[in-house]
């Protein structure tokens, strides 16, 4: 099953801070909100993703858009706190249901192939009041609200992911506590978030299995991400070594469990668990899997979702070992390669996609792989944005080689974002979207950029 044909663009991801309406109709606050609208939250210009998009408004907007593009598929995720005010199903919002019900069957009737997150890090606050994913009971209340999501809509989603960056919602929510619930314990939390998502992942994945598979016949993962991690000196086997030990402590804390064999990729496992014995610890900081465990989280995703933007250039280096840390349990310093324009979020340097996506297949197998999110966020775009169409056409040309002469098994490329939205600490201040937003009208306009008459074209010629 293909969302978009091999190797073919033509999804669109997009997430709950499009929605707006952060307290209408009934929805429940999340983590997300009541950080926003807290003074000092360090958010640019102390933005909120209360109204964003409006996209809770827009829905037909949001379709004629996507049917303009030509887009195959479009990922959005569902906001949890909408479908269960209080994160629990005894606090059903038939109106938040609603929604993406209209969503749903507006996308199935314009041949838009849905593909649904279910937990893009805007926690309910309810369930942070109770200790957050620190809470073992998290685990069954998330697949709770999964299973509810399974049964409400997987007669027309056929494509789910779990966790959208897992990575990023441990490290930064819980070890440099730049995210919510700002958590600033770097060198233990990390480690204990990730672990109760893997095993929540895994629990979701088998409730799909054993209960709506058969009928259903979708596929299930997670979105997982990285930089693609370039020795500084090739021939230096330390920074060989570091620039794959970056690669396992971001794309492999996840996927090595999932896709190798229930555990922690080996670099974890010994870099943590040394530096925690110099540390004086009685135990490594990072938690281990009991082989019933193990058994249960290994081989939990059909295929394996992949977000990406930029490149690293990574050495190896000595950190300090007190206090610990897990961006100090790397061992390795980086950098951002290539020359792209100061004005962008992420710096550009295409070759470093096939290399990765040619690393994930000889690391994992010959999985079929999707690309759910690339793109390039600028500071001011103009509406001829020829710099995310020379991003777009590199990254995509890049794609396609691991695809056609690399024999990668890709099957989808998915740009972000449809539109320009609120991006978390950046609030509004960077554009990624093939549309622009107009957010100072109260009406929230959108007007397609060049980038998007590229992308279509991209679309309708099949990528050739």
């Amino acid at each position: 099953m293909t969302a978009a044909g091999p190797g073919l663009p033509g999804n669109l991801p997009t997430f709950s801070p499009i929605e707006g309406a952060w307290d209408a109709d009934g929805k429940g606050p999340s983590i997300w909100d009541n950080f926003t609208h807290t003074p000092g939250s360090n958010v640019k210009d102390n933005a909120t993703g209360d109204v964003a998009c409006d996209s809770y408004n827009q829905l037909d907007a949001d379709l004629n858009m996507l049917r303009a593009l030509k887009v195959k598929a479009y990922r959005f995720s569902i906001s949890w706190s909408r479908v269960f005010p209080t994160g629990r199903n005894s606090s059903i919002n038939t109106r938040g249901v609603d929604y993406y019900n209209r969503l749903i069957d507006g996308l199935v009737a314009s041949n838009i192939f849905p593909m649904v997150t279910l937990f893009h890090w805007d926690l309910p606050q309810a369930l942070q009041d109770i200790g957050g994913w620190e809470n073992p009971a998290l685990i069954e209340l998330f697949n709770s609200y999964a299973d509810f999501c399974f049964q409400t809509f997987g007669d027309r989603v056929k494509f789910w992911m779990t966790f959208n960056e897992p990575t990023y919602q441990a490290w930064l929510g819980y070890g440099s506590g730049d995210f919510p619930p700002n958590v600033k314990d770097p060198g233990w939390a990390p480690y204990r978030i990730g672990h109760a998502v893997l095993k929540a992942h895994a629990t979701v994945y088998h409730t799909y299995d054993e209960k709506y598979r058969q009928e259903q016949k979708g596929v299930i993962s997670l979105s997982l991400s990285t930089h693609w991690a370039e020795p500084q000196s090739p021939g230096v086997p330390r920074d060989v070594e570091a620039a794959d030990r970056m690669l396992q402590f971001s794309l492999g804390w996840f996927a090595h469990p999932i896709f190798r064999n229930g555990d922690y990729p080996d670099a974890m496992k010994w870099k943590v668990g040394n530096r925690s014995e110099l540390q004086h610890l009685a135990t490594s900081r990072l938690p281990s899997f009991t082989e019933q465990e193990k058994n249960y989280i290994r081989a939990t995703a059909d295929v394996f979702c992949l977000n990406t933007y930029s490149s690293r250039i990574v050495q190896h280096a000595t950190p300090r070992l007190n206090p610990p840390s897990y961006e100090d349990d790397q061992e390795l310093t980086e950098k951002e390669d290539s020359s792209w324009p100061s004005t962008a979020m992420n710096r550009a340097a295409p070759w470093g996609l096939r290399r990765l996506l040619n690393w994930i297949k000889e690391e994992y197998g010959d999985i079929p792989i999707y690309i759910t999110e690339n793109g390039v966020g600028l500071t001011d775009p103009k509406v001829e944005d020829t710099d995310r169409i020379f991003f777009h056409k590199t990254y995509i040309n890049e794609a396609l080689k691991a695809y056609r002469l690399d024999g990668v098994d890709l099957r989808g490329y998915s740009t972000w974002s449809l539109m320009d939205n609120f991006e978390w600490l950046n609030g509004y201040t960077v554009k990624f979207g093939l549309y622009h937003v107009d957010f100072s009208h109260v009406n929230r306009p959108r007007t397609a950029r060049a980038s998007a008459r590229y992308y279509t074209e991209v679309i309708t010629n099949n990528a050739h």
